[in-house]
């Protein structure tokens, strides 16, 4: 079959440039031999990453039609067809498919200068990697006489992280990044989170304070899914940034900061009436009930505009299914509490008999 691929290419100097290439391929061709047929048969100059051509190395990560992806790994069919699924529906089931040749559009990487073509800069990529301190430290414990071992349960809370190949995927698509260049990354804190779980590390509670940074740290994350969706390995970032914000809510109390009082009130307010009572959101939140004066005089000026507008609202109804969710959340946190009880029993040693 015969596919257009349009390829985004720029030089650091440059403006972006759009350049066309078609290709008589199969349709199990990976995007990642099509790069090769480009540059070898038609424009040595094309400038992409590439390694391992298995999955492994994380190389040759690109955007694929406006997705992060690993070139190795999609295919031309699969991509057409997810293509083709994701147009408008046609009413007019008659009509006669588009007779254009199928297209792909390939383009570096989001959030990261370009150095050439597809290949770009990812020095910050790195460097917030390194912020978190992705290593296991025992500096606290002395020089043991054998390695450090871990029960089988323990290994198996490392092996999603674990599976990360650092391809830049999660970052090129990144929300929070683009608009906050201080957030990490998701793939940071997902490795941050491997450090977390990890029994062999004796800094947990400094870590915890680190990743408690603000919009820096995990609060940063605007939870848009998008790391999780273009994740080849399945790492699922945000569920592991998420992991990280219970730890820390776990430790921290509703006055500690605003974000943490946020994330309580929330869960509090929907617990007492199966959503958000507006009225004392703000004021639990921004106004920390009373206590914040300066951040209760930030709440006049949308007060007064909603009022003269209309929305204000002046009670409050619970839903329908409030006991229901009451019920929920009440088993969740009985659930979760059970689960940490059992895991400090399990961690706890046995006493040795005289």
């Amino acid at each position: 079959m015969q596919v257009l691929f349009k390829v985004i290419r720029q030089d650091q100097t440059a403006a972006p440039r759009v350049e066309t290439f078609t290709l008589d391929v199969d349709p199990g061709s990976t995007i990642l031999d099509c790069l090769n047929r480009i540059k070898w048969e038609q424009d040595g100059t094309l400038a992409y990453r590439k390694n391992c051509r298995n999955t492994i190395c994380g190389s040759c990560s690109i955007r694929i039609n406006g997705r992060s992806a690993l070139a190795c790994k999609e295919n031309v069919g699969s991509e057409l067809a997810r293509v083709q699924q994701s147009l408008p529906f046609q009413a007019d089931e008659t009509a006669q498919p588009n007779a254009e040749m199928p297209t792909i559009t390939l383009a570096p990487m989001g959030n990261m200068p370009v150095i050439k073509d597809l290949v770009v800069d990812m020095q910050s990529f790195w460097s917030n990697l390194k912020a978190i301190d992705p290593y296991v430290s025992t500096a606290a414990r002395q020089i043991p006489e054998r390695e450090f071992l871990q029960t089988p349960e323990e290994r198996a809370k490392l092996n999603q992280t674990g599976n990360c190949i650092l391809c830049g995927a999660c970052y090129s698509e990144c929300n929070a990044y683009e608009v906050n260049p201080n957030f990490v990354g998701p793939h940071a804190l997902a490795k941050a989170y491997r450090m977390v779980a990890d029994s062999r590390d004796d800094q947990t509670e400094a870590r915890l304070e680190k990743y408690n940074q603000g919009t820096d740290g995990v609060w940063g994350c605007t939870r848009c899914y998008f790391c999780n969706s273009v994740c080849p390995m399945e790492v699922a970032p945000l569920d592991q940034i998420s992991k990280i914000k219970g730890e820390i809510l776990d430790r921290k109390g509703a006055q500690s900061s605003r974000i943490i009082r946020h994330r309580k009130t929330l869960i509090e307010l929907v617990k007492q009436g199966g959503w958000i009572d507006e009225r004392l959101f703000g004021l639990k939140v921004v106004g920390n009930s009373f206590r914040d004066l300066k951040g209760l005089a930030s709440l006049s000026p949308l007060g007064l505009r909603m009022i003269v507008k209309g929305k204000f609202p002046l009670g409050f109804e619970p839903s329908e299914g409030a006991s229901t969710v009451r019920s929920l959340i009440d088993s969740v946190q009985v659930l979760e509490a059970s689960q940490v009880q059992l895991e400090t029993l399990a961690e706890t040693p046995e006493p040795v008999g005289g």
